[in-house]
């Protein structure tokens, strides 16, 4: 059984996104960070919320997987350039930092995230259509990342506006991850 950590994004995830149905579904198998503020995030914050939830699903099982979406991919890929590792990481709709719709007064912290290689085999998944990320900077994030890259046409950021529900092709290529880890 693995274990999942969940990553939301700035303001979290409500109830209808299809991060909460997957952590609902998994159970006591996920734990998701509990940062001091889902509106007003510090960098250094949501790392320090990813290593508790991480050492909490440690204690769950050997196998983790980071599920990040949106501003959680940043804070994932700190947490990884803090010498985190999990067994695998899935990174949904990154928003591009340097973009100018990036909500540089609520989150400027995580514009200093660097991108280098996740130090465990890792798929990015990006919409054509996110309003903020364009293909080309997903993909480059993605190449940065060593991290296999799909793109999603049409699919907005990914997120509950994107009416996923349960989001079934996400948790295939999640399972299509899973089962080609190495041994």
């Amino acid at each position: 059984m693995t274990a999942f950590v969940i990553l939301p994004g700035i303001d979290g995830s409500d109830d209808v996104h299809w991060q909460s149905r997957w952590e609902q579904s998994w159970g006591d198998s996920a734990v998701r960070i509990v940062p001091a503020s889902w509106s007003e995030p510090e960098l250094d914050d949501w790392v320090k919320a990813v290593q508790r939830a991480y050492d909490d699903a440690l204690g769950r099982d050997d196998d983790v997987v980071l599920v990040a979406h949106s501003l959680g991919c940043w804070a994932a890929a700190a947490w990884f350039a803090a010498a985190g590792s999990a067994t695998a990481a899935l990174l949904v709709a990154p928003p591009d930092t340097q973009h100018p719709g990036f909500p540089s007064d609520r989150a400027g912290t995580f514009q200093t995230v660097a991108t280098q290689p996740l130090p465990c085999p890792s798929l990015l998944i990006a919409s054509t259509n996110d309003p903020y990320c364009t293909t080309a900077r997903a993909t480059t994030f993605a190449n940065a990342w060593k991290a296999d890259c799909h793109l999603i046409d049409n699919a907005g950021h990914l997120n509950s506006t994107s009416n996923l529900g349960d989001w079934p092709f996400g948790q295939t290529l999640l399972n299509e991850l899973l089962a080609n880890l190495p041994t």
